[in-house]
């Protein structure tokens, strides 16, 4: 029987529950333990898919299609845990599975409710992953935080559990701010409140996680403890990381946190192993060179809409070459405004353009595709980013003004991007490609030799695809297609013939890249930058 961590929070989101969530999970996995993580999300949304990510974030996608939440982005990163559309639990989910079995009769006339049908579907979804998978112990990060109405069939669902199985086979976690005021103190309120909210929900936190912008002295952890009904062993802080996220796991692992849970849960005798991450950091501090990467995105385009992407850049800077590496944020649109944008990109060594969705800075983003052409500077784009080469080549070398993208110009002439069903003659509102399936490479290609391989397996998330009765244009002014899909036969990848290092992909590396497995497109592009770098 797998045993369950329950992960909760209070006082405010973005306390870095996710990160925390994925640590935890690192730490277990590394002392031998097989372990599953799950995220269950209040709102009412069926996934992300359809969240804008100035809200919540990129949309990750899991090998099987699922469009989830950022925070499993994070698990996949900070574990080897195979991610499936089971892992994220929306309360959208829920409502929709029992409205469906409500029509179906499977209630046998009862009257459906809160408690116990949701709570109780939601329990059955927690605790079929842990059958599910085999896994020693299930890590459950619970969204929202506590006194958010909607995160109230979640909590429930916490507190059964607890009562149930017993407390050696489920803890509850709870992330807390222990903030810093004017004059340089700490304060411990808004912990004691947040606990005892939980508390109100019938809920005893295990273990505290304070989250704090320093290491809290034993002083306080005894204060803390005192006031939450906790032993002063179980509190703990999550401080400030000094350079990056993948710091965490050792700062738990320096605490005890893992001795703890291993305490909690009966599974005394093992030990975590954190010299992976020792080594990284140690890669991250000893780094001499440094490189420069613009990364042009919608306006004012929050970190974590492009998460995977940039943290992709790192993997492959830090593991492969041992470099730093500086995200320079660009606007598209304010591109737009701009005769001149070569002073923009002053200083940088290469550009990616990762995927975006919508008309917005879109002629920004065709100047930055071209003045990377011109100006031989390293450039990676991915989904739009490669839908961008094939217009701009279209518009600029060929001299078709019009060529566009039926994304934002419906009945443009040449339609250089286009629905499949589209290319085919037929009208349709376009099915999204998801998830996982094989790329054909072509023998030959600059993506041939980065892979070493004809073929890879690679995650999408994509409508809108390059219109192959152009193909023969494109190669004519230097833009070569280099890879294709084995399901369907479409355009996966362009490199620009006389350039440097310029290659656009209809696929997501970003979403199987891990800091000491770095995926080789982003260690290739990081190469290419660093080469530029060395070369000015």
């Amino acid at each position: 029987m797998s045993k369950y961590i329950l992960v909760t929070s209070g006082v405010c989101s973005s306390l870095g529950k996710g990160v925390a969530t994925a640590s935890i999970g690192s730490l277990l996995e590394s002392s031998g333990l097989k372990i599953a993580i799950m995220k269950c999300d209040p709102y009412i949304n069926i996934d992300a898919g359809t969240i804008s990510p100035y809200q919540h974030g990129e949309v990750y996608v899991t090998e099987d299609g699922a469009e989830t939440d950022s925070d499993l982005g994070n698990y996949s990163r900070f574990t080897s845990v195979h991610l499936s559309n089971e892992n994220l639990v929306t309360i959208g989910k829920v409502y929709k599975t029992v409205i469906e079995n409500e029509r179906a009769g499977r209630y046998n006339g009862r009257t459906v409710q809160v408690i116990p049908h949701i709570t109780d579907e939601i329990k059955r979804r927690i605790v079929a992953t842990g059958s599910r998978t085999g896994a020693d112990v299930v890590i459950v990060e619970i969204g929202g935080t506590v006194g958010d109405i909607e995160s109230i069939p979640f909590l429930e669902v916490a507190r059964q559990l607890s009562h149930e199985m017993g407390k050696h086979n489920c803890i509850t976690v709870h992330l807390t701010l222990v903030p810093t005021i004017i004059g340089g103190e700490l304060k411990t309120k808004p912990t004691q409140q947040s606990v005892k909210k939980l508390q109100e929900m019938g809920i005893q936190p295990d273990i505290l996680l304070c989250r704090c912008d320093r290491m809290i002295d034993d002083d306080m952890k005894r204060k803390i403890a005192m006031f939450c009904n906790v032993g002063v062993g179980s509190v703990f802080t999550s401080t400030d990381f000094d350079r990056t996220i993948y710091e965490l796991p050792v700062i738990f692992h320096t605490q005890g946190l893992e001795k703890k849970v291993f305490d909690k849960l009966g599974l005394e005798g093992r030990t975590a192993n954190v010299d992976s991450w020792l080594s990284f950091k140690e890669k991250l501090d000893k780094a001499e060179r440094k490189v420069t990467i613009a990364m042009v995105g919608k306006k004012d385009y929050l970190d974590d809409c492009f998460k995977s992407v940039r943290e992709s850049i790192f993997h492959a800077a830090v593991t492969n070459f041992g470099a730093d590496v500086e995200i320079k944020k660009i606007d598209a649109e304010s591109l737009e405004e701009t005769k001149d944008i070569a002073p923009i990109f002053a200083g940088v060594d290469a550009i990616v353009i990762p995927g975006n969705y919508g008309q917005r800075g879109f002629l920004g983003l065709l100047q930055t595709v071209k003045y990377a052409r011109e100006n031989n500077v390293p450039f990676l784009g991915i989904d739009l980013g490669m839908q961008l080469m094939a217009i701009e080549t279209a518009r600029s070398l060929l001299q078709w003004k019009d060529a566009d993208s039926t994304e934002f110009m419906q009945n443009a002439t040449h339609a250089i991007i286009s629905l499949p069903e589209e290319q085919s003659g037929v009208s349709a509102s376009g099915i999204m490609k998801l998830g996982s399936s094989k790329v054909r490479i072509c023998e030959g290609s600059r993506l041939h030799g980065i892979f070493g391989s004809t073929e890879t397996n690679e995650r999408h998330r994509s409508k809108y695809t390059f219109d192959k009765k152009y193909a023969a244009d494109m190669e004519s002014k230097g833009l070569s297609i280099s890879a294709y899909s084995d399901e369907d036969g479409q355009t996966e990848a362009f490199e620009w013939k006389d350039h440097p290092w310029g290659i656009g992909v209809q696929f997501h590396p970003e979403f199987i890249s891990r800091p000491m497995t770095p995926h080789p497109l982003f260690t290739a592009f990081v190469g290419a930058a660093l080469k530029a770098a060395e070369e000015k």
